[in-house]
């Protein structure tokens, strides 16, 4: 019985147990099933290379992953066949899609892998290779034809504030062809070298050999790197040296005065150094991202208001095409504030907006002009620690969307928004410093999402991805993210916004020139213990009062971080692939751990250091210095074990990724703020960022001065620390 796919709420291959993402567009199962291992196979090949990188992932798949023998004898039992034909599928489409489509036939004599270009025989190999995944080793008969909705599907890599390894891009890479993603947007900022300006790039960025090594291996995979060099806003990177402080656009680090030759000048050679290491890329991103103040030194263009500030950026746009047309890019830029819908015909047609379908007036000017559009969807904002996944609720009862349901409705409105879109960009910040593992979940999603829009609801991607990910072994690694997720959660809702006292106001707001006050991620620290006289304590439980909630929670969210770290520790034997994922997750459910054991620690050494004052005011003498001590001993551990689980974290962090901002022969990374934005992961030059909101509360000093009071304590009252310190601790 032939058994075609749609029309239930699970496909039919994953009825039969078979993750697949992305869902093929048309499969057909005979219900007949195919056994790999039960045969001698026999490669042929038709219109491609025996060389190529889809006939060498397959093979080497089937030899290491099933030992598989092909061709070792003068007969075979059957036949895998890989052929590029043209026009083998009809999409319809006449574009870039019709050379991703392919054909996978799967017969009891055979299989048949045809794809219409050499991108779809590759799209068709990661398909099989999916299937092959399946516990039974056994292939599921019938066929798959098979093509994406959107031409490009680009995700997002952020490394503003880290440098990953190569073979840690390099696996990346591998794991983005298996999903199809066909693009990679690359934010560089300071992790290029930029060899006609030297001094922008860090300590170890990437040097022009590697990048375009790394571009040649993506090319070889059919992916396009598209190089992503943040200008004119958010120039930090670059206007923080002092070489080029007098390119700053009235004054601040944020931008560049854009309208300036020496400037234009600065930017388009960066350009090109970018270029040069991206050979054979078609696109470049000139970013224009939340250029917030262009125009206002008034150099060129006043006065500075709404229409001058949208010609300004236009005009910045115009040169930038010109310059890297030249070179052979075609440009994406964020058509955003401050650009006005009635400049975008001053654009050049062949331009794309990459945050396209905001507002409907710009996307009909976009319309008018050609200009197409990509569907866009950060996975990720100012979370800390983990994304947002699954829809969760916010200390105000609120239910907050999860970016996974935003990241599968995209799409579909993508290509429902009267534009034109051509592709999809999937984004996730560097700015809060999560590791680029916590992603791939949401990568993985539009992915899915690009290729076949609507074809599955969230729930079913995201059991996909586990299986597909991990291996078909993994054990409740959904529930993994959603606890991670949560107690991310709980930590960033407890963590306050309180005024910095690290860093003076920021330039400004948006809209207006002036100070803003800036903030960190903090508590505010218990109240230090204080002896207003020779025989009292005093303390003002002020820690405990104010994070109350967050107390009252803590216990259970302990529970569950228990179980968390047991299904982790459960799991590392049973995954078949990327390990190294779980080792992440480790770190950040310890790191998670300590947050809440901190907070619960110096809860019930202020109610200790309490009850000391109230022994204290009765004669209590030696019950005060009970409790004295043993609000020491209750904190002192978990003070101490910051930094054995941040020593254990940056460890695990940096197997991945080279250690942060760290000299390089001789080259001292240069920490400025930026002057505008606030980012978590900026606070520090290395990785301690992560422990800033601990560090702040300043609980060793708590912790001597709580050994200065007990000292005094003791000599006032004719009790000796050292003897308190053998007697019990009262809990009750």
């Amino acid at each position: 019985m032939s058994l075609k796919s749609g029309g239930g709420f699970v496909t039919d291959l994953r009825l039969r147990g078979y993750a697949v993402l992305p869902e093929p567009r048309q499969v057909e199962l005979d219900g007949g099933e195919l056994d790999l291992a039960l045969a001698d196979w026999d490669f042929q090949f038709e219109g491609v290379a025996e060389d190529d990188i889809a006939v060498q992932m397959l093979q080497a798949f089937l030899v290491d992953e099933f030992g598989v023998p092909f061709g070792l004898g003068e007969e075979t039992d059957g036949a895998i066949t890989m052929a590029v034909r043209p026009g083998t599928v009809e999409t319809g489409t006449g574009d870039g899609r019709d050379e991703q489509a392919y054909v996978l036939d799967i017969s009891l004599d055979g299989i048949a892998l045809t794809g219409n270009g050499r991108p779809g025989l590759f799209y068709a190999v990661q398909t099989l290779l999916q299937l092959l995944d399946h516990p039974s080793g056994a292939l599921p008969t019938g066929r798959i034809v098979d093509w994406p909705s959107y031409e490009l599907r680009l995700v997002h890599w952020d490394t503003k504030h880290h440098r990953d390894r190569m073979e840690t891009l390099k696996r990346y890479l591998d794991w983005s062809a298996r999903f199809k993603v066909n693009g990679i947007l690359f934010e560089l900022e300071d992790k290029f070298e930029y060899p006609s300006h030297p001094v922008i790039g860090a300590p170890g960025a990437l040097t022009t050999a590697e990048l375009q090594e790394l571009t040649d291996y993506a090319l070889e995979r059919h992916i396009e790197m598209v190089p992503d060099v943040q200008a004119p806003a958010h120039l930090s990177y670059v206007l923080k040296h002092e070489e080029f402080a007098h390119l700053r656009c009235d004054g601040s680090n944020y931008q560049i005065c854009m309208d300036e030759p020496e400037a234009r000048n600065l930017l388009f050679d960066m350009y090109t150094d970018v270029c040069n290491a991206t050979k054979g890329c078609k696109y470049f991103h000139v970013s224009t991202d939340e250029v917030y103040y262009a125009g206002i030194c008034e150099k060129f263009r006043k006065p500075y208001n709404p229409e001058n500030r949208s010609l300004t950026v236009i005009d910045y746009v115009n040169a930038a095409h010109q310059h890297l047309s030249k070179l052979g890019r075609r440009v994406i830029i964020w058509l955003e504030y401050p650009m006005l819908p009635e400049h975008v015909k001053l654009l050049p047609a062949d331009l794309l907006n990459g945050i396209g379908g905001r507002k409907s007036a710009q996307v009909a000017e976009e319309n008018k002009r050609g200009i197409r559009q990509f569907a866009y969807s950060p996975i990720q904002g100012g979370e800390l620690t983990f994304p947002n996944y699954f829809a969760y609720m916010d200390p105000s009862g609120s239910r907050v969307q999860g970016r996974l349901q935003d990241t599968c409705d995209v799409p579909v409105k993508g290509l429902a928004m009267g534009g034109h879109p051509i592709g999809t960009i999937c984004a996730a910040w560097d700015d809060a410093g999560l590791h680029n593992e916590t992603f791939w979940l949401g990568w993985a999603m539009m992915a899915q999402a690009s290729w076949t829009p609507g074809a599955l609801d969230a729930a079913d991607a995201a059991s996909r991805f586990m299986d597909i990910y991990y291996g078909p072994g993994q054990l409740e690694m959904s529930e993994v993210y959603r606890e991670i997720q949560a107690e991310a959660r709980f930590m960033e809702h407890t963590l306050e916004k309180l005024p910095s006292t690290v860093r003076g106001p920021s330039y400004g707001h948006p809209y207006w020139k002036g100070e803003m006050e800036r903030t960190d991620r903090t508590l505010v620290p218990p109240a230090p213990p204080v002896m207003p006289n020779d025989t009292a304590v005093s303390m003002i439980p002020r820690f405990g009062q104010r994070y109350k909630a967050a107390l009252a929670a803590a216990p259970a969210r302990l529970a569950d971080n228990d179980r968390l770290l047991l299904r982790l520790h459960q799991n590392l034997p049973h995954l078949l692939r990327n390990g190294y994922n779980l080792e992440v997750f480790l770190s950040l459910a310890h790191y998670l751990r300590h947050f809440m054991e901190m907070i619960l620690a110096v809860g019930d050494a202020e109610e200790l250091l309490h009850r000391a004052a109230v022994e204290g005011k009765g004669g209590g003498a030696e019950r005060a210095m009970h409790h004295l001590v043993g609000a020491r001993e209750r904190l002192r551990p978990v003070v101490d074990d910051l930094y054995v689980m941040f020593g254990r974290l940056t460890a695990v962090w940096e197997k991945a990724r080279l250690p942060k901002n760290a000299p390089v022969d001789g080259k001292e990374f240069v920490h400025v703020m930026d002057d505008v934005k606030d980012h978590f992961a900026d606070r520090r030059v290395d990785l301690s960022y992560l422990i800033a909101p601990e560090e702040s509360l300043g609980l060793r000093d708590w912790l001597a001065k709580l050994d200065e009071v007990i000292e005094r304590y003791g000599v006032a009252t004719g009790l000796r620390a050292k003897q308190a310190d053998k007697v019990p601790v009262d809990e009750g």
